[in-house]
Parts: structure tokens; sequence; C-alpha cells
């Protein structure tokens, strides 16, 4: 097995295992807060290690709009939207929500960047993903069951990603930066502006619970955020973007099962929504006449 081979399937653990950590997060602090301290210490790797490379130059900074728009779009509201879904849902419905990334990044890029038509099989595709989300979200049986405002900011945050996607095609990849100076300034810009519209107060009782404070700082920071970025690059560079968005799809597995291994319901409605959605992101993908690009963020 490949390095980066290797290093895919390390992703998608990565990634399905933030849910867990966001839950645990969120039952001592904020939603705001958890974002504030996920982002602040995926970027503190991110800035050592583009210090090391040389990744960042001062001529940069008159790309500075740009990096803040996507520093809103790809990580704080990306970002928020998901703890605050992941705190309103069961991990596992959470993570399989998250596995409709391609669907809305491929509905705002043909919204906006108009392509590739549609074939059938894409709008195939993008009707039995939004099936396995309804599915998901169990509306016959009332609001009692699953949250409809969590499932409602897990959704914002997929079509952030989306717009996100289309704003980089469009204003960022003409400019041939390295993909480590756009992911640490739009991370440290994201850090910045959450300092700043973060209410602090309380946010030390995450210290009280060693799980979620391991989870944030090394789990959805260091790990998810920080390690996430890079390896997702190393993929590209030796597997091309096509194979690295294979982690997008073991995301939602993970994410259920660690969800049942930690006591939660997991039926055939779970099972059936995970899989109307993969099968839909799969139509996505093998519809397209030629390969489409792919986002350049993560859960």
């Amino acid at each position: 097995m490949s390095p980066a081979t290797v290093a895919l399937a390390a992703l998608g653990l990565i990634w399905g295992s933030n849910f867990i950590y966001m839950k645990w997060a969120t039952a001592l602090i904020s939603p705001m807060q958890v974002v504030f301290l996920r982002v602040l210490f995926g970027f503190l790797p991110l800035a050592l290690v583009a210090w090391r490379t040389g990744a960042i130059t001062r001529s940069q900074l008159r790309h500075l709009p740009h990096f803040a728009v996507m520093s809103v779009l790809a990580t704080s509201f990306y970002y928020y939207g998901f703890v605050a879904g992941t705190a309103l849902l069961p991990t596992s419905i959470a993570g399989l929500l998250s596995g409709a990334i391609p669907i809305f990044t491929f509905l705002a890029t043909l919204l906006f960047l108009r392509e590739d038509p549609p074939t059938r099989r894409m709008a195939l595709g993008i009707a039995l993903g939004f099936l396995g989300i309804i599915l998901s979200a169990r509306p016959w049986q009332g609001y009692a069951s699953v949250s409809w405002q969590g499932v409602a900011w897990m959704l914002g945050g997929t079509l952030s990603v989306g717009g996100s996607f289309v704003y980089s095609r469009r204003f960022l990849s003409p400019l041939q930066l390295p993909p480590l100076a756009l992911a640490t300034w739009q991370t440290g810009l994201a850090s910045v502006t959450l300092f700043a519209l973060t209410d602090l107060t309380g946010i030390g009782a995450l210290g009280t619970d060693p799980h979620a404070l391991i989870g944030v700082v090394l789990g959805l920071g260091v790990l998810g955020t920080g390690l996430a970025f890079l390896i997702y690059y190393f993929i590209i560079d030796r597997l091309g973007p096509v194979t690295a968005a294979g982690a997008t799809y073991i995301a939602p597995v993970v994410a259920v099962v660690i969800g049942a291994l930690v006591g939660e319901p997991i039926g055939a409605v779970e099972i059936i929504s995970l899989g109307l959605i993969l099968g839909g992101v799969l139509l996505l993908q093998t519809g397209q006449s030629q390969p489409h690009p792919k986002r350049r963020v993560s859960a």
C-alpha cells in the first residue's frame, strides 16, 4: 500500500472522527468557542510549516480581500454550521449529512460557474442525495425525532463549502498560489475574526473534561484542521484531486460507526440514508464528462 493511499484512509478517519469531538466539546462550551479553538489550533501547525517552507510571502498581501472571503466561507461559517449542527444531532446523523458536501459543491458550481451541463445520471445523483438527506431527518416523526435546526445548520455548512469552492475557482485559482499559503491565510484570518467575535466567558470549562479538551486541541485543531489540510494537499499532489476526494466518502461511514460504538441507535433509516447520499455522490462523479475539480477544504 502506497503512502498516498495510507494518507487517504487516514484523512477519511480524521474527518469522520471530528463529529464525536464536536459533541463532547459542545456539552461544555458554546459552538462559537469550539470553532475558535479548532481554527486556532489548526492554524498554528499550518503557520509553522508555511514559515519553514517559505510559502507565505509579503506580495500575497494584495490578495487579502479574497483570503478574507475564503476565511468566512471555507472556515468560520463552514465549521460553525457543522459544530452547531452536531450539538443538536446524534453524531451519526451529522456525519452522514456531511456526505452531501460534494452534492452542494456541484450545485454551486452548476449555478455560478456554468461548466458542463448536467447529465441524466448527475440529475439522478442529486435526487438520490437529497432523498437521503430528507430520510435522515425523519419528517414523518415530527420535530421530536431529529432536530430540524441541527439539520439546517449542517446543510448551511455544506452550502458554505460549495460557495467557497466557486469563489476559489473564480478568484483564487487563476493566481496559482501554493495551497499551503491559501490554507494558512484563510485559517489565520479566521482565527483573528473569531477571536474578536467570540465570547470567551466560560471557555475554561473545557478543561474539566480531558477527553473533550484533547478532542478539540488535537482532534479538531491540530489533526482535523491543520494536519488534514496538509494531508489533503499531499494526496492531491500524489494521486490527483479526484482520488483525494475519496476521503469525503470515507468520513460519513466512520462517523456512523463511531456513533454506533458510543451507543447511538443505528437503524435501517441511517444505513439507507447513508447509502442514498453516497450513491448520489458516486453518480455525480461518474456522470460528468470530465473530472470535476474538488473543493479545497475538509470537515
